[in-house]
């Protein structure tokens, strides 16, 4: 549908003040709040893609999120009193404990809300027994999602990851990120996945969430 495909620009533009008007417009037109939904996911699947390869940076990915969010404010009215089910469910994000680093995971808290997560963020120098308490504290937490800088902190990181797998909770993916952090690391401690920046973690957690349904 037209609309649709409009309204899927406008969040790859970042037009911020244009889409809350086109996401009502849709709405008259009879276009399901879910259909809505999930061109907006798609659109900022897109954006992560062009943040992993260097086609635009930090500005342009916040500003995609912006109006994914402006649109999505107009939505959530109609998706909490739909039957369906179209969240991705609740991710527990935090820095592994031993780092006080922040700015990437609070890009991918934002990139993560943006496709469709509710965010609990706890922080930075996160200790293992509080992503467990938070694992069990809130209500279907598909995601789990642990940033490290530093090197130092890999043995806490493995810590954490082991005792989530060890726990018994069930139902969530773990996902390891940060700037040291790869590929070889995520199999050897038992993370589900890993991303190397906040584009490709939005779209990775997608995927890992959207394989257990």
């Amino acid at each position: 549908m037209a609309k649709l495909e409009e309204i899927k620009y406008l969040v790859e533009e970042g037009e911020t003040k244009k889409i809350a008007t086109n996401v009502q417009e849709a709405l008259d037109e009879g276009i399901a709040a879910e259909d809505i939904l999930q061109i907006m996911i798609d659109s900022m699947r897109v954006i992560g893609d062009k943040f992993s390869t260097g086609d635009i940076y930090i500005p342009e990915m916040l500003m995609a999120a912006k109006a994914m969010t402006n649109g999505l404010d107009v939505l959530k009215p109609l998706l909490a009193a739909s039957d369906s089910t179209t969240s991705l469910g609740t991710c527990v994000i935090g820095t592994v404990e031993g780092d006080l680093h922040d700015i990437g995971k609070n890009l991918v808290s934002v990139m993560l809300e943006s496709v469709g997560f509710d965010i609990v963020d706890l922080g930075v120098d996160v200790p293992t027994t509080r992503w467990i308490e938070a694992i069990k504290e809130h209500q279907n937490v598909t995601l789990v999602a642990c940033s490290a800088l530093l090197t130092t902190t890999f043995p806490g990181m493995k810590e954490t990851v082991r005792a989530m797998k060890d726990s018994g909770l069930s139902g969530f993916k773990v996902i390891i990120g940060g700037a040291s952090v790869n590929q070889k690391l995520a199999d050897d401690i038992g993370a589900d996945g890993y991303s190397e920046d906040a584009g490709s973690a939005a779209v990775k957690a997608v995927e890992l969430v959207s394989s257990m349904q």
